[in-house]
């Protein structure tokens, strides 16, 4: 189709499919400007002929339509101290460019002076006093005549980008390489096509802007009015395109000069070419000529990293930010600023690169002013990227918050809806896309796909980090005892751990070797590496199924729903009898289940065991007193001897305090106190197994449950351990007396107080109807307190021995253990 620059009637080729014109733009650069009435001295046209700039049939003739009137570009400048509007005679009039044909270049020739040639350069010397830019933005705005055209200006940025990388030459002559993803882009053959048809739409404009440069750097215009023509030529492009293109037209005569510098030695073409343009003297004097390619570089990389900007504001997604944000509108207001001197520092690019093929290395290698005049842009040009860079960041996090947002309330959506198997929900908490495999197979150590668990019952093994390797350990015993027993299809099922870590800290060395640790350590399946779990799934893990830091167990049945919250602790108690981790499944077990020894220490200790089916009578007991310790089992000894009964006693620790458990430990082994768990983890795995008792029933609701006499000796039990000293008196598996070490021990102390009624009633009730007297008198304050980390906390409890309900506290507690074995009730 015909596109008109303005009125003018000349043809351009045809625009390719890369060019399209919708009926309105949602982006957010290319919202239509008001233009301002008024401009000082400067008339300005009504917005609907903005930019119209006739092209009449010599190529860069720039004159104004008549039905504009005259449109007077006047440069105004700005008197800071008396606020008066000037007009420099040095800008004058805007005068049309007219196109240079051979006797005119020739004419051109003759007319070259070294002081008409450095004036882009040298009136940037002045630019501070030129016009301040409100003035400026309002010129600028004056060419500003967007036609709706969408233009994918990325692809043309990756070729830039490309040539000025490998053109950037250092002093000691090392080309800097294209970045991979400019690479990649170009290699690939799609975008090759897509490029082509892109600069068949847009070769025609950004000759014209590079004729544009290259003659006004010969004709002597100033910078001012070489940015302005420019802006001319772009009118009806959108801003981001403007600068893009202004930036390709460079890097064509750019790249064209340091080509033949790459090549000249070795192709006789080249060699020619290079000699007429000076490029072995400017090559073999590049040290010499240092300040100014450190000048120049470094503008060229201030001039991409702005042009970088500017794009990635219009590439923001509409759906996500608008201009009602303060990040985006301050942004906004400052793009048309920016664009100007970015193309502005473009001229001066140029006019520099005309200086050294036209004039000579040896006319610049004793000035350094032009090198200053460089570098003054260049501290411009990198205020403005600063403060583009931070209202990019704060609108790049804000359209991430959205996007996590909806991502969350997809997930609730989708474990809110019934599927056909267990793919969607999985790929959504393990990893969404198919560009990679995200799981590890335990045994192989291979990376394998999510399809692995199609149509299985899916345990998905929640924690951070900080995991504990007792955890690991009784977890694995248990999925290994699973993997051996089930035969039966319908029983098995698959563990996948998901380790979830803090965003906000940086991944570490220390982390990374961490994570390898446990990942390899892992019988079952493994995410490849925590980063593939999306901030969203973290939010959703945390509020949804309640993870906080210690590890959880989520099951999935075989079409992804969650028939159970978190199957841990039914995992800790029943171990794979739990199967299929369900929470109907969990309130079956509680039902059969009763207050008895077994359940206390099954699967921990086989002696204990078979003191129970010998029917002996069993202590139970733990603390960190030594002197409590030590008079209690010497007592208990002396007690059992004189009423004639078979009595074991067995020291089980406390659920925190290792030192001091310790110490109890070595006092027992040294003065043969009586039979202990020697082995730390048996007493990690009973103080565990008895918590998730308690938070199973919590999760069950249970938690203030008065008929459910279960429940009320679990929480007398742990809140006896938080207390001091306690013990539990069985006969065989019955569970006798649950008491606090202040009413034990008294008991068995004030044995000739009731030794007649062991003949008469038993031992047991004996010591249980004396105990129940002395307890009246001594009830002890019950206390519980639940970690941050537990997961679901009950809002409030009662009491398990008056039944009121508890005061609540907030506690900071530190028992100075291990970091890597917390206790959930007590850390």
């Amino acid at each position: 189709m015909d596109t008109q620059l303005g009125g003018s009637s000349s043809q351009q080729p045809n625009v390719a499919s890369s060019l399209q014109q919708p009926t309105r733009s949602n982006n957010p650069l290319q919202v239509p400007l008001q233009q301002p009435s008024q401009l000082g001295n400067v008339q300005q046209p009504l917005p609907s002929q903005l930019g119209s700039v006739q092209q009449p049939s010599q190529l860069g003739s720039l004159q104004q339509s008549s039905q504009l009137g005259s449109l007077q570009q006047p440069g105004l400048t700005t008197n800071v101290l008396q606020g008066s509007l000037q007009q420099p005679s040095q800008l004058g009039s805007f005068q049309p460019t007219h196109q240079l044909g051979a006797s005119q270049q020739r004419s051109l020739t003759n007319r070259f002076s070294p002081s008409s040639m450095q004036q882009l350069i040298k009136g940037d010397r002045s630019m501070i006093t030129l016009s301040d830019d409100n003035v400026m933005v309002k010129q600028v705005l004056g060419t500003h005549a967007p036609d709706g055209r969408e233009v994918d200006i990325r692809p043309l940025l990756y070729i830039v980008e490309d040539i000025l990388n490998r053109t950037t030459l250092n002093p000691e002559g090392l080309m800097i390489e294209g970045t991979q993803a400019q690479v990649e882009y170009l290699e690939d053959k799609t975008n090759l096509a897509n490029l082509l048809d892109l600069l068949d739409a847009l070769s025609y404009i950004i000759d014209r802007i590079s004729c544009e440069i290259q003659c006004k750097a010969f004709g002597g215009l100033d910078a001012h009015q070489t940015t302005l023509s420019i802006f001319h030529l772009v009118s009806s492009f959108a801003w981001d395109a403007k600068l893009v293109l202004a930036l390709a037209a460079f890097a064509l005569n750019y790249g064209e000069f340091w080509l033949l510098a790459q090549i000249y030695s070795t192709n006789q073409l080249a060699r020619a070419m290079a000699f007429l343009r000076q490029v072995p003297g400017i090559i073999e004097h590049a040290g010499l000529l240092k300040p100014r390619f450190d000048a120049l570089n470094d503008l060229i990389r201030a001039i991409l990293e702005v042009t970088r900007s500017v794009v990635e504001f219009k590439e923001l997604p509409s759906t996500y930010i608008t201009q009602e944000v303060p990040a985006l509108s301050s942004a906004l207001a400052q793009i048309p600023t920016a664009i100007y001197w970015t193309i502005r520092s473009i001229v001066a690019c140029a006019a520099q690169i005309s200086s050294f093929t036209s004039l000579g290395y040896d006319r610049f290698v004793v000035s350094t002013t032009e090198a200053w005049e460089l570098s003054t842009l260049t501290h411009k040009l990198r205020t403005i990227r600063d403060h583009l860079k931070k209202q990019l960041e704060i609108c790049n996090q804000y359209i991430e918050e959205k996007r996590d947002v909806e991502a969350f309330q997809m997930l609730v959506s989708l474990f809110e809806m019934i599927h056909i198997d267990n793919m969607k929900p999985l790929r959504a908490i393990i990893y969404p896309r198919d560009d990679l495999q995200p799981l590890v197979d335990g045994h192989s150590k291979k990376r394998v796909n999510i399809d692995v668990l199609r149509r299985k019952n899916v345990l998905l093994l929640i924690s951070s980090l900080d995991i504990s390797q007792e955890e690991l350990s009784i977890l694995e015993q248990i999925y290994n005892e699973s993997r051996i027993h089930t035969t039966r299809l319908e029983s098995q099922y698959e563990l996948v751990w998901i380790p979830l870590v803090d965003r906000s800290l940086q991944w570490t060395d220390p982390m990374q070797k961490r994570f390898e640790s446990l990942q390899s350590s892992m019988p079952w399946y493994t995410v490849y590496h925590p980063n593939l779990i999306g901030k969203a799934v973290v939010r959703f893990i945390k509020e949804k199924w309640h993870f906080r830091n210690k590890p959880i167990l989520v099951v999935l049945d075989p079409q992804g729903r969650v028939v159970s919250p978190n199957a841990i602790h039914m995992m800790w108690i029943w171990g794979s009898n739990a199967f299929p981790f369900t929470s109907a499944r969990e309130e079956v077990l509680w039902r059969d289940e009763t207050w008895r020894l077994e359940l206390l220490i099954d699967g921990i200790d086989p002696t204990i065991l078979n003191w129970i089916q010998d029917g002996k009578y069993i202590f139970l007991y733990g603390g960190d007193d030594t002197e409590w310790v030590r008079k209690f089992t010497n007592t208990a000894r002396t007690v059992a001897l004189a009423a004639d009964v078979p009595l074991e006693l067995a020291y089980v620790g406390k659920g925190s305090k290792r030192e001091q458990v310790r110490r109890v430990l070595a006092t027992i082994a040294v003065e043969k106190l009586g039979y202990s768990w020697q082995d730390l983890a048996m007493m990690w795995f009973f103080w565990t197994r008895l918590e998730s008792m308690l938070f199973s029933k919590i999760q069950q609701g249970k938690a203030d449950d008065h008929v459910d006499p279960m429940m009320q000796e679990i929480k007398k039990l742990l809140s006896y351990d938080r207390d001091g000293s306690w013990a539990v008196l069985c006969k065989g598996s019955s569970v006798v007396v649950n008491g606090h070490g202040n009413s034990i021990l008294p008991t068995l102390v004030e044995f000739d107080k009731w030794k007649e009624n062991v003949r008469l009633q038993g031992f047991d009730v004996a010591f249980k109807n004396h105990h129940e007297l002395l307890r009246g008198e001594t009830y002890p304050c019950c206390r519980f307190e639940f970690s941050h980390f537990a997961g679901r906390i009950p809002e409030g409890m009662k009491c398990p021995e008056c039944h009121r309900n508890m005061e609540k506290y907030t506690t900071y507690l530190c028992c100075h253990d291990e970091a890597n074995t917390p206790n959930i009730l007590y850390n």
